[in-house]
């Protein structure tokens, strides 16, 4: 008989409660909070299940490999910020040094083999497998009701990359003026009708992943700017996250639906996609309905009177744009009162985010580069995911 996930989580709190939290508070002293989700993240994960026989390009054998991994995964749990403040804690908290696997200060690798296992673990993508594992090891077999989409803003501490810098006229392709002929296919395709084509392998290797510059309307309506990335975040019932890409701050939504769904697809089998009004195209609708999902996007059905011609005059810069509104009429109907009961699940996504960066270091990042940053939030994710389960079974 097939065990249900509740089941499942129920026996492994069981276990660590009753008999593996006993025995660690024993050697190491009672277990704090954080400290007993990083052995239950250890406990779930399996890390040697995951990590290179041998002994890699570190050149340290498998259970400092361990020891360094887990560390990584203890950081952010335990919100700290940087490499050294990792180390100074070691140093000094002997119950974090004898769970991540040191029962010495002096067998404390030195900084510098810190930040080599860290750029060997983000070039692996160790992080985003042992999170996948996760989620195939306990939600593959649960049907999922609704999966809510959404991005966050992502500050890193780097300069733009030199060849980010958009293509100059010389560059781009050239096309007769005026507007192109019925039929005239001289014009690039858009990315969305090109995802629909592609693998999951060719869409991801499309996506910018560069730091630049994103901007995003806040909720006082006041535009917001910030350098650096985004995470695009696939969020189950019970706000377990499924799947994760990090791309361009200055990429746009919809751009990332497409891949991130069918990723979410061949992990979890789930019934409805729910997602704000940046996702709103007919390619993301089909690509949906062609998953056998059933897509809940907002619609902007308002309507703002338009300025009179004269005072359209008076109107400069970002007032204007604010202010004239074009006369396209919307094509689909607003939600009827179930979907939109069920499109209101939509905010465990952004608590989701919020819990990210508030209790497990995705606001304040110091590491560079696209890898290295996705390995410092997926270690976070990861973490994350192990709370959410637990949470689910107690």
């Amino acid at each position: 008989m097939q065990l249900t996930l509740r089941e499942r989580l129920l026996q492994f709190t069981h276990l660590t409660q009753t008999t593996l939290f006993d025995r660690l508070s024993e050697e190491v002293g009672p277990l704090t909070e954080s400290a007993r989700l990083l052995v239950s993240v250890i406990g779930m994960i399996a890390l040697n299940r995951h990590l290179p026989a041998g002994r890699g390009s570190l050149g340290r054998p498998l259970q400092d490999r361990l020891a360094l991994a887990t560390a990584f995964v203890a950081r952010a749990i335990y919100k700290i910020e940087t490499t050294r403040k990792l180390i100074e804690r070691l140093h000094t908290d002997k119950q974090l040094r004898c769970l991540c696997g040191w029962n010495s200060p002096r067998h404390i690798p030195h900084e510098s083999t810190f930040s080599r296992a860290f750029a060997e673990f983000a070039r692996s993508e160790l992080p985003q497998r042992l999170h996948e594992a996760v989620i195939m090891d306990t939600v593959k077999t649960r049907l999922v009701g609704h999966i809510a989409r959404d991005s966050t803003a992502i500050e890193a501490r780097e300069r733009f990359p030199e060849k980010s810098k958009e293509k100059s006229k010389a560059e781009l392709p050239r096309r007769k003026r005026g507007r192109p002929k019925k039929g005239d296919r001289s014009l690039p395709t858009k990315r969305w009708a090109r995802q629909r084509q592609q693998s999951l392998a060719e869409m991801l290797k499309e996506l910018p992943r560069q730091c630049s510059l994103g901007v995003k309307k806040a909720a006082d309506g006041n535009q917001r700017f910030w350098r650096g990335y985004k995470l695009h975040i696939d969020v189950a019932d019970g706000q377990i996250p499924i799947s994760c890409l990090l791309t361009s701050a200055s990429l746009h939504d919809s751009q990332v639906a497409i891949p991130l769904a069918t990723m979410s697809a061949g992990r979890v089998e789930s019934l409805y996609d729910v997602m704000d009004s940046a996702y709103e195209a007919n390619e993301i609708y089909a690509h949906s309905r062609q998953l056998g999902h059933v897509p809940l996007i907002a619609r902007n059905t308002g309507t703002v009177p338009i300025p009179h011609k004269s005072e359209q005059n008076t109107l400069r810069g970002g007032d204007r744009r604010r202010k004239l509104v074009t006369r396209r009429e919307r094509k689909r109907p607003p939600f009827d009162p179930a979907e939109a009961r069920r499109y209101n699940i939509r905010t465990m996504s952004e608590r989701v985010n919020a819990r990210l960066k508030d209790e497990f270091g995705a606001r304040r990042i110091w590491v560079r580069g696209a890898q290295k940053v996705m390995a410092h939030l997926m270690f976070g994710v990861l973490a994350l995911t192990v709370d959410q389960l637990l949470r689910l079974a107690s």
